[in-house]
């Protein structure tokens, strides 16, 4: 009886680590695919924002809506920036953070997103690069001064500094298995429009690739 419920149980345990492969893979390729099929519909509801519309579902239910469209160098994808850095929102696209100055104005204008999905290019970034942020009643182009690793307690970065400036945050390093590190990559863009006599940031990270 014991030897024939070793193979068995041989066949079962291959069949259930065989059955966990695929979930994984499944799994690693329903994130970014849900990811960028939400952009979509986002990309919609922002359509019918710039007709007229205010604060519009992407879906039925969904807490979020898009706050900016957002372009990286390089010609890439159009991202939709949405309302508040929550779970929720960051699932669908970047986000804007609330405490931060709302884009179009002239101050300090925060994005964060995933480094596995809609922010993944940020690690391509280098100084000079072109950021362009598309907000309901205007255009602002950025060009990147500095990309650094910093801590998350760095909470310093999210400040407004009356300043016409952008910053990108996402998770570091970008190739990590486990998700939820203390490091994030911060992208510091500044208008390219903007006056000589815009106050200096001090508090800056040094340059991660000087």
């Amino acid at each position: 009886m014991n030897r024939r419920r070793r193979p068995d149980t041989a066949r079962l345990a291959v069949s259930a680590l065989a059955f966990l492969g695929i979930a994984f893979v499944g799994w690693g390729l329903w994130i970014p695919a849900k990811a960028w099929a939400a952009q979509v519909l986002i990309a919609r509801t922002w359509d019918e924002m710039c007709g007229g519309g205010t604060e519009l579902r992407p879906w039925p239910g969904a807490d979020i809506w898009p706050i900016a469209r957002l372009q990286l160098p390089g010609g890439g994808r159009m991202l939709y920036v949405l309302a508040g850095a929550s779970g929720q929102s960051l699932a669908f696209g970047p986000a804007h953070v609330a405490a931060s100055a709302r884009p179009g104005e002239a101050d300090n204008v925060v994005f964060a997103g995933h480094r596995d999905t809609h922010f993944a290019a940020l690690e391509d970034l280098d100084r000079g690069d072109e950021i362009v942020v598309e907000a309901l009643d205007g255009v602002t182009r950025y060009r990147v001064e500095t990309m650094a690793i910093v801590h998350e307690s760095r909470v310093d970065l999210l400040e407004r500094t009356g300043r016409a400036e952008l910053t990108l945050i996402t998770c570091f390093p970008f190739d990590a298995i486990v998700p939820g590190g203390p490091m994030r990559f911060v992208v510091h863009a500044v208008a390219i429009d903007a006056g000589p006599g815009d106050p200096p940031r001090s508090n800056r990270p040094a340059d991660a690739r000087r």
